[in-house]
């Protein structure tokens, strides 16, 4: 059986919630509909894109990230993030172009900085798992950029994306 404390820290580490095992899929199912109530009504993208949401939306090419609402979609189809994974995008794109370095990312993401190196690997698999989902070919990053030595930035927006507000 799991102790407490690995349950705080699951909670403390971003989880908005903790089933143990074994468990009723009836219970599974009662906290999925709970967090889908806590997310509000959906919006599908065509509405995203008809609705003015203000600096939050921006288009690269296909690819549309609303962070009013925390969605990304490409041609029309959502892309499902983790809520790490799309801290992690907006960290980066709050100012495109701008280098974040991956200890700075670790502190802001997780609460903690790096006591050695192997700590800022989780950066590394983070961005890897974000680049895999937005970009055509993720060995060839054309949105999250890295910066070898110091951390991560944004593609710029006008370089190769345009914000939907203007």
């Amino acid at each position: 059986m799991e102790a407490i404390s690995e349950r705080v820290a699951g909670l403390d580490l971003g989880a908005d919630d903790y089933l143990s095992k074994p468990f009723s899929p009836k219970e599974l199912e009662a906290r999925i509909a709970t967090i889908l109530r806590r997310m509000g009504p959906t919006v599908s993208v065509a509405e995203t894109k008809e609705v003015p949401s203000g600096k939050g939306v921006m288009k690269f090419g296909n690819l549309v990230v609303d962070t009013n609402r925390r969605q990304v979609s490409r041609a029309g189809e959502r892309i499902s993030l983790t809520y790490t994974e799309f801290s992690l995008l907006e960290l980066l794109f709050d100012e495109p172009g701008k280098v974040v370095p991956r200890a700075e990312i670790l502190e802001q993401l997780w609460g903690y900085p790096p006591r050695r190196a192997a700590d800022l690997r989780v950066v590394d698999v983070y961005v890897a798992r974000l680049r895999g989902k937005l970009e055509p070919d993720p060995r060839n990053p054309e949105l999250i950029l890295t910066v070898r030595g110091i951390g991560y930035a944004s593609q710029r927006v006008g370089e190769t994306a345009t914000s939907l507000a203007s």
